[in-house]
C-alpha cells in the first residue's frame, strides 16, 4: 500500500497559526490600514488642487477649503495610523506571550532524554531573541506588508492617471531598487541565522560561567573563562558587524537610485509644463507620488528581511516545539489511585540508544513497606532505575508495574504525585523556606510545613534564621550547606505523603550525626511506604528489606545484609571498603548521651 507523506507547512506559515485567534485585532488593524492608506493616498491630490485653483487660479476661498481638507486627511491619517500601530504591537506581543508559553509549556512535558542533550543557553536565545525575531515580524513584517502593498499599488495607479509619460520614467528605476532590496535581504537571511546561533552560544557560555562561578574561582580560571566570553563575543560582533556593513552599503545605493529618479522627473516635467502639457500643481502631486512610491520600494527589503528573520527563528523554534518526548501519556491513560506500593520490575532492560545499553535483565519486587537498599558502583544503574519508576525515562524492555498495574497506562501526574524523590542534586528555587517545602503542596498549611520540616530535622535551623520560614533561599540553595539543602529538599517529599518513597544518595552530604538524626524521624515516616534508596551509609544498608547489589547494569547480588556479608561477594568487597568504617562512627553517636551521662554521674561523685 502507497503511503502519502505530507510535505511539511512553510515555517512562516506555521507561525501564522499563532495570528489566528486574533482574526477579529487583525481584521480591525486591517481597516486601520485601509483608512490610513486612503488619507495617504488623498493628500498629493488635495496639494495639486491646492496649487492650482488656489495659488495659479487665485480663488482664496477655495484654497481655505482646501488647506481645511489637508488639516482634516492628516487628523484622519494619525488616527488611523495610531490604530494600526497599536493594534499591530498588541497582536505581535500576544503572539510572543503564546509562542513563549508554548515553548515553557512543551519544555516541562519533554523527558530527561531530551533535556540531557539541550543546551540551556541555546534554550534561553530561542524563547528570547528569536521571540522577539517573530514578534517583529508580525508587527512589521505581516500587517505592514498589507500597508505597503496598498501604498503601492493605489500610487502606481494615481501615477499613470496623473501622467502616464511620467509614470513611466519613475517606474523604470523600480527594477534597480527591487533587485537592490532583495538582494540585501537575501544576504541578510544567513548572516541574521548565525547571528541568532551565536547569541545562543553566548548565553549559553555566560550561564555556565555564572553557574559554575566557585568551580571557576577554586581553579584560579578567571582568564581563561573571560578570554573564552570574548571569542564567542567577538564572533557574534564579526557577524553583527557584517549585517551592518551591508546596510550602511545598500541604503545609500538605494537613495540615491531615488535622487536620480526625483531629478529625472523634475526634469521631464518642467518641461511638460514649458509646453503646456502639465500643470506646476500636478508636477508637484506627482513628487510628492514619488517620495509616497519610495517608501514601499524601499520598504520591501526590510519586510523581506523580516521574513528571513522570522524564517530562521521560527525554524529554531519549532526545532523545541516539534520535539518529541522519549516519554508519552498512553490515550486514555487511567489516574494512578489508592496505591498500595508493591512495585515490580519485570525483566526491565534500559538503553539511552542502540549502542549504550544501561541495566539488563532487571528484577524486583517489592512488597508494600519494605525498603529496598540499592548499592553498587559509580555507573552500575542504580540512579538509572529509580528514575524509570516516575517514568523520567521509559524502559527499553520488559515492564514496572504498581500494583500490578503497567505505569505506562496510567497518567503522568497521577504516577508522580504517588512517588516522591529526594535527588541527589538538590535544586532550591529563589524562595523562601516555606514556599521551597511547599513546592508539591502549595495548598499546605503552616502546621503541615513545620510538621514535615521536624520530621527532617530542619525546624529549628529555619527558626534560627532571622526571618524564619520566610528567609529567602538564594539561587539554586547555594547559601546552605550540603545537609540543610538535603533536608528541605526531603521535607518537601514528605508533604506530598506519597506512597511510594525514593532517595537518591539523599544522605550523602550530611555528617554522622546528622544522618543519624534525619534516619530516626525517617524510621517512623517511612513506615507503611515502599522505599527505594541509593545507599551510602551502613544504617540504610542494615535497615533495608531487600539490598540489591549492582555491576555494570544488572543485579549480581541480592538479599539482606548478614546473608550477603556471609557470601563474600561485592558486597563484601563495598562493605569493607565503604561501609565497614561507618558502624564505629554510628556507635559513638548512639553511645554518646550515656557516656556523657556517666561521666556526669561519675564527676559528681567525686566531688
Amino acid at each position: 500500500m502507497n503511503t502519502v507523506t505530507r510535505k511539511p507547512r512553510p515555517v512562516v506559515i506555521r507561525l501564522l497559526s499563532f495570528v489566528k485567534p486574533y482574526t477579529g485585532h487583525v481584521l480591525l488593524a486591517l481597516l486601520c490600514v485601509l483608512g490610513s492608506s486612503a488619507f495617504v493616498l488623498t493628500m498629493p491630490s488635495l496639494l495639486r488642487w491646492g496649487i492650482d485653483a488656489g495659488l495659479t487660479g487665485g480663488n482664496r476661498k477655495l484654497l481655505w477649503l482646501i488647506a481645511a481638507g489637508v488639516v482634516g486627511t492628516a487628523i484622519g491619517r494619525g488616527a488611523f495610523a495610531y490604530g494600526q500601530q497599536y493594534l499591530a504591537e498588541w497582536i505581535a506581543q500576544r503572539v510572543a506571550y503564546d509562542i513563549r508559553n508554548n515553548i515553557y509549556n512543551h519544555l516541562q512535558k519533554l523527558s530527561f532524554a531530551y533535556h540531557d542533550k539541550a543546551q540551556t543557553g541555546q534554550i534561553m536565545s530561542r524563547a528570547t531573541q528569536d521571540v522577539e525575531g517573530v514578534r517583529l515580524w508580525v508587527s512589521m513584517g505581516v500587517i505592514r506588508l498589507v500597508y505597503i502593498v496598498i501604498l503601492l499599488a493605489g500610487t502606481l495607479i494615481i501615477m499613470v492617471v496623473t501622467n502616464w509619460q511620467l509614470a513611466f520614467i519613475s517606474w523604470a528605476f523600480l527594477p534597480a531598487t527591487a533587485f537592490l532590496s532583495i538582494r540585501f535581504t537575501t544576504q541578510l537571511r544567513p548572516i541574521w541565522l548565525k547571528i541568532q546561533d551565536q547569541q545562543g552560544r553566548l548565553g549559553m557560555v555566560l550561564q555556565e560561567n555564572l553557574s559554575g562561578q566557585r568551580v571557576v574561582k577554586a581553579f584560579g580560571q578567571e582568564d581563561y573563562e573571560g578570554k573564552k566570553f570574548a571569542g564567542e563575543a567577538r564572533t557574534l560582533f564579526d557577524s553583527a558587524y557584517q549585517a551592518n556593513r551591508l546596510q550602511a552599503v545598500n541604503t545609500p545605493l538605494i537613495t540615491a537610485i531615488w535622487m536620480v529618479a526625483m531629478v529625472t522627473v523634475t526634469w521631464v516635467g518642467a518641461l511638460q509644463i514649458h509646453n503646456g502639457t502639465l500643470k506646476a500643481g500636478e508636477l508637484a502631486q506627482f513628487a510628492v507620488l514619488l517620495q509616497l512610491l519610495q517608501l514601499p520600494v524601499r520598504s520591501l527589503g526590510f519586510v523581506v528581511m523580516f521574513f528571513a528573520r522570522a524564517h530562521s527563528s521560527g525554524q529554531r523554534i519549532y526545532d523545541i516545539l516539534d520535539a518529541e518526548s522519549a516519554v508519552q501519556e498512553k490515550a486514555g491513560a487511567r489516574e494512578l489511585t489508592d496505591v498500595k506500593g508493591h512495585v515490580r520490575f519485570e525483566n526491565v532492560s534500559f538503553r539511552y540508544d542502540a549502542v549504550s545499553p544501561v541495566l539488563a535483565g532487571i528484577d524486583i519486587d517489592a512488597q508494600p513497606g519494605q525498603m529496598i537498599a540499592l548499592l553498587g558502583p559509580p555507573g552500575s544503574g542504580k540512579t538509572t532505575i529509580v528514575n524509570l519508576m516516575p517514568r523520567f525515562y521509559d524502559v527499553s524492555d520488559g515492564r514496572i508495574t504498581i500494583d500490578g498495574t503497567d505505569i505506562r497506562d496510567v497518567t503522568l501526574a497521577s504516577l508522580r504525585r504517588s512517588i516522591g524523590i529526594v535527588q541527589q542534586d538538590v535544586f532550591l528555587f529563589s524562595a523562601t523556606m516555606r514556599e521551597n517545602i511547599a513546592y508539591g503542596a502549595f495548598e499546605a498549611s503552616q502546621e503541615e510545613i513545620e510538621r514535615v520540616a521536624k520530621a527532617a530535622r530542619i525546624h529549628d535551623f529555619i527558626m534560627g534564621l532571622p526571618d524564619g520560614y520566610d528567609t529567602w533561599v538564594g539561587e539554586r540553595g547555594m547559601t546552605l550547606s550540603g545537609g540543610q539543602r538535603q533536608r528541605i529538599s526531603m521535607a518537601r517529599t514528605l508533604l506530598i505523603n506519597p506512597q511510594i518513597l525514593v532517595f537518591d544518595d539523599s544522605t550523602s552530604s550530611v555528617d554522622t550525626e546528622t544522618e543519624y538524626l534525619i534516619q530516626q524521624a525517617l524510621a517512623e515516616l517511612m513506615k507503611g511506604r515502599t522505599t527505594f534508596v541509593i545507599a551510602q551509609r551502613l544504617r540504610t544498608v542494615k535497615a533495608a528489606d531487600q539490598i540489591l547489589v549492582l555491576q555494570q547494569g544488572r543485579i549480581v547480588e541480592q538479599g539482606r545484609h548478614a546473608e550477603l556479608i556471609e557470601q563474600g561477594g561485592l558486597y563484601r568487597e563495598i562493605y569493607d571498603l565503604e561501609l565497614r568504617d561507618q558502624e564505629e562512627a554510628f556507635e559513638q553517636v548512639r553511645t554518646a548521651p550515656a557516656r556523657e551521662a556517666a561521666s556526669s554521674r561519675a564527676g559528681g561523685g567525686a566531688s
